[in-house]
């Protein structure tokens, strides 16, 4: 009975993990809920208090570019403290089912120490992109998104085959297949039309996904490219999650594999909040 047993757990045990993904889902969630976004403390207050103790949050912790660019005192770390806050349950959500499936994989392709450096550079770097391009703004610029995003750019670079699977709004949720390759790139070319259509008041900070995006596909790119780079996965059934998974780009053994689940087409929350 347990005979059957020995050779998938031993096979689980050795496999490396992912921890500075799952350390930065955890600190996301757990900054939610300590913050005035999730709701959950009565110190907060409730209806307009709540709504001003957000705003008062945001404007502390997140990035402002106008007073970023004025050297208002503390601004110069909210491109890196405004990556762990988020607006809103589904904005939280939403990000973190990204980072799982794509950011497990990417890491054990670069490693923890690099991968947690590249996640926060290319991601205080996609604010700063956004802040630099909207120079006078007073609105609050928070959110995973742009480091994410960056995450999303190195897999479709590191893992061009692994495949995606994707319920899409627009085909009636069929699950439909599609490499990386096509999935990806679709994605980038929706946040760029979306980003030439974008206000300049409160929604979705499209251009810091698409910076963000471009970041982590030119360090992948310079980092992982050249005649000599080979392409390998982790091991098989470790990037499925509850949503798009993508599979590895090596067979996987029979008694590991894990089927792809669904979930719609990628689109990370946007980072720019009232």
């Amino acid at each position: 009975m347990f005979s059957n047993w020995n050779g998938p757990l031993l096979r689980a045990a050795r496999r490396p993990a992912a921890p500075v993904t799952y350390g930065l889902i955890v600190l996301c969630c757990l900054v939610f809920l300590a913050g005035p976004a999730s709701g959950l403390h009565p110190a907060h207050g409730t209806g307009a208090e709540v709504a001003l103790a957000q705003r008062a949050y945001f404007r502390r912790w997140g990035v402002v570019p106008a007073d970023l660019f004025a050297d208002a005192p503390g601004a110069a770390l909210t491109p890196l403290t405004a990556l762990f806050l988020h607006g809103s349950w589904v904005h939280l959500l939403g990000n973190m089912l990204f980072l799982h499936v794509f950011g497990v994989m990417t890491e054990r392709r670069m490693g923890g120490v690099q991968f947690a450096l590249f996640y926060l550079g290319c991601g205080a770097l996609a604010m700063l992109g956004y802040a630099a391009a909207n120079a006078e703004s007073e609105q609050s610029l928070i959110g995973a998104s742009g480091a994410i995003s960056a995450v999303l750019g190195a897999f479709l670079y590191l893992f061009p085959r692994a495949r995606v699977t994707s319920l899409l709004p627009f085909l009636l949720f069929l699950p439909l297949r599609f490499p990386a390759w096509v999935v990806l790139p679709f994605w980038a070319a929706i946040q760029w039309l979306a980003a030439g259509r974008a206000g300049s008041g409160p929604g979705v900070a499209y251009l810091a996904h698409l910076l963000g995006f471009g970041l982590g596909l030119g360090y992948a790119w310079a980092r992982f490219g050249g005649p000599t780079r080979v392409q390998t996965a982790p091991a098989p059934g470790t990037a499925s999650a509850p949503g798009t998974a993508p599979e590895p780009e090596t067979a996987p053994e029979p008694e590991t594999a894990a089927a792809p689940r669904t979930a719609p087409a990628p689109s990370p929350e946007g980072e720019n909040q009232p």
